[in-house]
């Protein structure tokens, strides 16, 4: 016999400041479904949830949840006040005697119950709240960003426990390495609707661009008919006013339809300039050693990073990733060893912290209050890129309204706040980027559009995040921080790094990347095979393209070069077209043999 859904949304409608957040909605979630709740960043899918978990009442339509059931509901900013400790929180709901499973799950979440809330960090709050969830496993689990303000290693751990447990849950997550691996059906919020798909995370892109490539297929065919129908109105009308009055109101229908389609929101007009090329050898750093009282930070650290790099700082919470990134760029200075600087460095810096943006002032007065984006004499302008731009247009760029302009830092979510500091980034030229977090917070399609900058950028980036995709997707090389003063370099993003560390963390010959210095261990052991990394991936992927535009210059070239005559009369062109034709067979050869390379290692 089936069961029952454990809950179920029909005709729900929601209206927030007179705009519509939904109109119309239905779902159901069934016992054991494990869905991905995805969208933009702004379109609802917090609000849905808070819906779903009954917290926001809609202006119409039904929530129903059958007698016994328990909803569960992780939010991203818990209230924790009247609790003394965290524990105290994550345990205020289970029955006496059951407290060891918050100790439990706290283990795996890498936080103390013990901690007062007074002094909770809102990271520590959050892991509080999400330990409270997993130690009530109620029927159904509403999970907003669990993954914020987790490092790799718990969030590997929540992904193990989420993958085994019986309890259906509905989770919102950028991490896209985690959304595949867990779920098993997709909701998907796009301007007010919502459709579901029966099949995980993975493939969610595919299915978006379909369902958008026939929305405006349709919109096209409607376009062609409202002109046809408006040069019919125009051309005839006078001479059947009366008989065709049906289709002059179809022609009205039409435009009303038309008018109504709400357009998708377009994307970010991100772009990273690179400033001057800095020189070959951008930091390097030889013996650094850092400690605070008894804790090693590094210890023997040796690193060279050369032009065009992408690194990536991986490691738990607290083990020092942000400290290393200020050693590397001068702000720190390490107690032992040298670190040098390259030369003519231009340095563009986005912090966790997001503590350049000012929470109280509006974004026009953040953009414009900058010393480094002022112009001068325009309080309305701000310079992008050496070019003077009106605030407002520049914000739009980055998918900011002008009622949002005035509005203050504080009202915005933490995907826009990101949002707003790439923008003070990309203002100014770079050849170093230092993103500390950078994913916390941004959508998919946000995520997508930033690999690809960075991919096209010409300048080093430094990187620390715990987003395993993002950086299996950017990094040439993966800086591994291990506690106790030890930090690995592997080639490579997140999975070559997976392949090749050592269960227990210990044992293991470590490779060098670029001059970085090798590292021994107890045991060396053979280093397997690594994949491709991020620049060997896009190497392969413009190769057929490159080797099809070469063998047509050859194609182009011999026949030129099988003129009569033509090294008697025009000698000087048979000498640069033979020159030319040598350099690309020999260039062809190279291509050919590259591709067969990294094809066989893909």
């Amino acid at each position: 016999m089936a069961r029952a859904p454990l809950l179920q949304l029909s005709d729900i409608s929601l209206t927030f400041g007179g705009n519509p957040v939904f109109d119309g909605l239905s779902l159901v979630v069934q016992p054991g479904d494990r869905v991905a709740l995805v969208g933009r960043n702004g379109s609802g899918k917090s609000t849905l949830m808070k819906v779903m978990a009954g917290l926001v009442e809609p202006d119409r339509g039904l929530r129903v949840v059958p007698p016994g059931t328990v909803v569960g509901y992780m939010e991203q900013d818990p209230d924790l006040s009247g609790f003394a400790t965290l524990g105290d929180f994550a345990a205020s709901n289970l029955p006496e005697g059951e407290g060891y499973k918050v100790d439990v799950v706290a283990e795996g979440l890498k936080f103390r119950p013990d901690t007062p809330v007074a002094t909770a960090s809102g990271g520590e709050k959050r892991r509080a709240a999400l330990a409270k969830l997993l130690a009530e496993a109620p029927e159904l689990m509403l999970l907003d960003e669990p993954t914020n303000h987790l490092d790799i290693q718990a969030i590997e751990w929540l992904e193990n426990e989420l993958s085994e447990t019986r309890t259906a849950f509905v989770l919102i997550s950028h991490d896209r390495a985690f959304l595949r691996a867990l779920t098993k059906a997709t909701l998907w919020i796009d301007r007010g609707d919502v459709r579901r798909r029966e099949s995980g995370f993975d493939g969610f892109e595919e299915w978006r661009e379909t369902v958008w490539a026939e929305e405006d297929e349709a919109r096209h065919k409607l376009d062609r008919k409202i002109k046809a129908e408006a040069k019919w109105a125009v051309e005839g009308i006078s001479a059947r006013r009366k008989r065709n009055m049906g289709r002059v109101r179809a022609l009205a229908a039409l435009r009303d339809e038309r008018s109504s389609q709400i357009r998708r929101q377009g994307t970010a007009a991100m772009e990273f300039e690179s400033g001057q090329t800095s020189g070959k050898r951008v930091v390097e750093a030889k013996n650094v050693g850092k400690a605070f009282g008894d804790k090693d930070i590094v210890m023997g650290f040796d690193l060279r990073i050369l032009r065009g790099d992408r690194i990536a700082f991986v490691g738990p919470n607290g083990v020092g990733k942000t400290t290393v990134l200020k050693m590397l760029t001068g702000e720190v200075a390490p107690d032992s060893g040298t670190i040098t600087l390259g030369t003519n460095l231009e340095i563009a810096v986005f912090d966790q912290t997001r503590a350049q943006l000012d929470p109280t002032a509006s974004l026009w007065d953040n953009m414009t209050g900058d010393p480094s984006m002022r112009v001068s004499g325009a309080s309305d302008q701000v310079m992008v890129r050496g070019t003077p731009k009106h605030v407002v247009a520049y914000l739009k760029d980055f998918l900011f309204d002008e009622r949002q302009a005035r509005a203050p830092v504080s009202s915005l979510s933490g995907g826009e706040k990101a949002r707003l500091l790439l923008a003070k980034l990309m203002a100014k030229p770079s050849n170093l980027l230092i993103l500390d977090e950078p994913t916390n917070d941004l959508d998919v399609e946000t995520l997508d559009l930033l690999q690809d900058i960075l991919g096209e950028y010409d300048g080093t980036v430094l990187l620390v995040s715990h987003d395993r995709d993002f950086i299996d997707r950017i990094a040439t090389a993966t800086v591994a921080m291990e506690g106790n003063g030890r930090a690995t370099v592997y080639p490579g993003g997140w999975s070559d790094y997976a392949s090749q560390r050592p269960a227990g963390g210990a044992g293991i010959f470590v490779p060098t990347v670029k001059g970085a210095a090798p590292v021994s261990r107890d045991k060396p052991v053979e280093k397997p095979k690594a994949g491709l990394t991020f620049t060997e991936r896009k190497r392969l992927d413009d190769l057929p393209a490159q080797i099809e535009r070469l063998e047509a210059e050859i194609a182009k070239l011999t026949e030129f070069l099988s003129v009569p005559d033509l090294y008697d009369k025009e000698p000087i062109k048979f000498r640069k077209a033979t020159d030319a034709l040598s350099e690309r067979q020999t260039a062809l050869a190279q291509a050919e043999a590259d591709w067969l390379e990294l094809a066989e290692r893909a």
